[in-house]
């Protein structure tokens, strides 16, 4: 199905960068975490993204703030720093998908595109004409991924999901969080949306796998992803210990349940510590370097199932030993002897640490608003089509004008009456 008053194109166009996937074209329908974190990794890797988003409103992350994006004078913009962590390297266009001018445009961008990624809540596309089945019959070898809460099918489909319910619902936060009876015992939500992100990395895969697929034999798919399989999915061990054993695990906070000590420790300069000690060698090291060796010799203490019976006599003794000196000069100690250990850094001590430096995991990109965005640098490191960041987030409908020339022939008079009936 073709629209009259669009242009064909059925090119690609100049490759804008020789990343992997920079013959890709990504219509991206999502809006907030788990969508655009798929396809800011496809954006990564080189395919062209474009992010289609409500005029005057747009993700609902952009005014998820404070902070914000800083303009050239150090003022606020209206780009909230949780945007910015998602939605680099795509391009903006403002669309009301409600009316059918709105949708004959989405329909037009996805004949020209490889892969379109929603996560509306189930059914809601098709009343617009804009689910699976409807943009099957324009394009074919579309590869289409949708991002739910509890998927397309089951009890849950029509819940919106959240990904705090989700950590409790598929059981993450019954392992996490310290341990019942101690201070501060309970479950425990992650420090980050770790459904949601996870549920992304997954769609990622699945979309190179469609892809890759589609290559092979010409055929599209349709993508179910759900953030509660994605965190039913991501316990790895501790489920198969479940279903192994019929045991539910519990939560062990910071410590391990079948190795003592291997856990954080507050240091006497009130940072933290890990220690990680695996094997009686390592821990005599341990105690040596905190200037108590007779724990080592402690019949209580000598071997680690030994430690593990007395956990909770060996541990205190630990806790006020470590307080003898700070971080670092624990640090210093531990890698001088070999013990493995680490430091639990704050933000601004992990962008300082030499390897993170080293490694170049933050970039600064000029943003529209004349002021520069810092933001994260993709992990995945290749040698023939490293991933680039290279722009910054967009503003809302920052590239509207020019997708609509470029993609769909649009003129000045056509987009201007565009925006006056309120579409774009």
């Amino acid at each position: 199905m073709q629209h009259d008053e669009f242009a064909n194109d059925d090119t690609k166009g100049e490759e804008r960068t020789m990343g992997a996937l920079s013959h890709i074209r990504v219509l991206d329908l999502s809006r907030v975490l788990a969508g655009p974190w798929a396809t800011q990794n496809l954006a990564d890797l080189g395919a062209d993204v474009i992010k289609v988003e409500r005029p005057g409103a747009g993700d609902d992350t952009r005014r998820w703030g404070p902070p914000y994006q800083r303009d050239a004078e150090g003022r606020d913009t209206a780009e909230a720093a949780y945007y910015l962590a998602a939605n680099r390297n795509k391009r903006s266009l403002t669309l009301d998908i409600s009316c059918a001018e709105g949708q004959a445009i989405v329909k037009a961008l996805a004949a020209q595109s490889d892969v379109v990624v929603e996560n509306y809540k189930v059914g809601q596309l098709a009343k617009y004409g804009l689910d699976y089945a409807s943009l099957r019959e324009i394009k074919p070898d579309l590869v289409y991924c949708s991002v739910t809460g509890f998927g397309q099918d089951g009890p849950y489909a029509s819940r919106a999901g959240y990904d705090f319910i989700v950590q409790g619902i598929g059981g993450f936060m019954s392992v996490t969080g310290e341990r019942d009876g101690l201070p501060g015992g309970g479950p425990q939500k992650a420090g980050v949306a770790i459904a949601d992100l996870m549920t992304g990395m997954y769609a990622t895969v699945a979309i190179m796998a469609a892809l890759t697929h589609r290559d092979r034999t010409g055929v599209g798919q349709y993508i179910d992803m759900a953030l509660l399989d994605t965190q039913v999915a991501m316990l790895a061990n501790m489920n198969t210990n479940y279903l192994a054993s019929g045991e539910a695990p519990v939560r062990w906070g910071n410590a391990h349940p079948n190795i003592v000590p291997y856990q954080t420790f507050q240091t006497g300069d009130d940072g933290w510590i890990i220690v990680a000690v695996g094997n009686d060698g390592q821990f005599r090291k341990f105690v040596e370097a905190g200037g108590e060796p007779a724990l080592a010799d402690d019949e209580r203490f000598a071997t680690n199932p030994q430690r593990v019976r007395h956990r909770d006599a060996l541990v205190p003794l630990l806790a006020q030993m470590v307080r003898k000196f700070g971080k670092d000069d624990w640090i210093a100690r531990l890698e001088a002897s070999s013990v493995p250990c680490g430091p639990i850094n704050t933000l601004p001590e992990v962008f300082a640490h030499p390897q993170v430096k080293a490694r170049r995991m933050e970039v600064a990109l000029p943003h529209a608003s004349g002021g520069i965005a810092k933001v994260v640098a993709s992990p995945m490191k290749m040698s023939e089509t490293p991933p680039l960041a290279r722009t910054a987030p967009p503003t809302l409908g920052q590239h509207s004008d020019d997708i609509l020339r470029e993609r769909l022939g649009f003129d000045d008079a056509k987009i201007a009456q565009l925006r006056a009936d309120g579409v774009v």
